[in-house]
């Protein structure tokens, strides 16, 4: 799901290439037939590495930057998936070129963004998420808030967090990762109304996660509705068995 997502996402970008500028009188970056290949390439690229075959997917990114070496998103691409091969050197080469080729393009910067924060380096990650959600023709900058949250939490900025997952869900409320997180936040608050709104709305949305269960069991725990607390309990042993969180219910560790 996550390769499908950050290669939908790359594609989103390809497809709002902004086309040729003036510059002195002379037209920079027309797109020729080159970059149409460079791009072609780039697009089928994306769809390979979605549906998990790195190598034809590096084939068609190679293909794509014979016909155009300066074109970025082809270079984003292969950020990512020598990222998804463990590859991280050449994934933050590649990145590091898309980047130079086009600074302040939002997709690029999303998913390097994403990267460093793989990678450890979440503190650092946050600048690109934020660069990204700077542009004014980013379509989807609540994805980047929620990113810049989840990895805000991993280093224990919860109010950092909690506000990007706010912003996050004034821009698209139903975005799946901040109505979770946000819901977490809130249980830890001890505001378990707020908390069991946000984790219902996620699990209506998406099948529910071993984690989605565990916060709503948990919740209904604390409120003392033990109807509601066996419904979530017997879910998440049925789907879950194996679970760090169904563990945790057979020990009776709640939190």
């Amino acid at each position: 799901m996550r390769r499908i997502f950050l290669a939908l996402l790359l594609l989103a970008g390809c497809a709002g290439d902004p086309g040729p500028t003036r510059e002195s009188g002379q037209i920079v970056g027309e797109i020729g037939e080159p970059r149409n290949r460079a791009r072609l390439h780039t697009e089928l690229a994306a769809l390979y590495f979605g549906r998990g075959n790195m190598t034809v997917a590096l084939d068609e990114l190679r293909t794509a930057v014979r016909a155009d070496s300066n074109y970025a998103p082809a270079h984003s691409m292969f950020g990512l998936v020598y990222m998804e091969l463990r590859e991280n050197r050449l994934a933050e080469d590649s990145f590091e070129r898309a980047l130079r080729l086009s600074p302040n393009e939002p997709d690029i910067n999303h998913n390097y963004g994403w990267f460093l924060c793989q990678s450890a380096r979440e503190a650092d990650s946050i600048r690109y998420f934020l660069q990204a959600i700077r542009n004014p023709l980013y379509t989807t900058p609540w994805r980047s808030y929620s990113a810049a949250g989840v990895c805000s939490m991993r280093i224990d900025k919860a109010k950092d967090a909690e506000e990007f997952f706010l912003r996050a869900l004034r821009q698209e409320p139903d975005e799946p990762a901040s109505l979770l997180q946000l819901g977490q936040i809130r249980y830890r608050q001890g505001s378990l109304d707020e908390a069991r709104k946000l984790v219902s709305r996620y699990n209506k949305l998406l099948t529910p996660s071993s984690e989605s269960l565990w916060l709503a069991l948990r919740i209904e725990h604390k409120l003392g509705q033990r109807v509601a607390e066996r419904n979530f309990a017997t879910e998440l042993r049925r789907r879950y068995p194996d679970s760090k969180e169904a563990q945790a219910l057979q020990r009776g560790q709640f939190d």
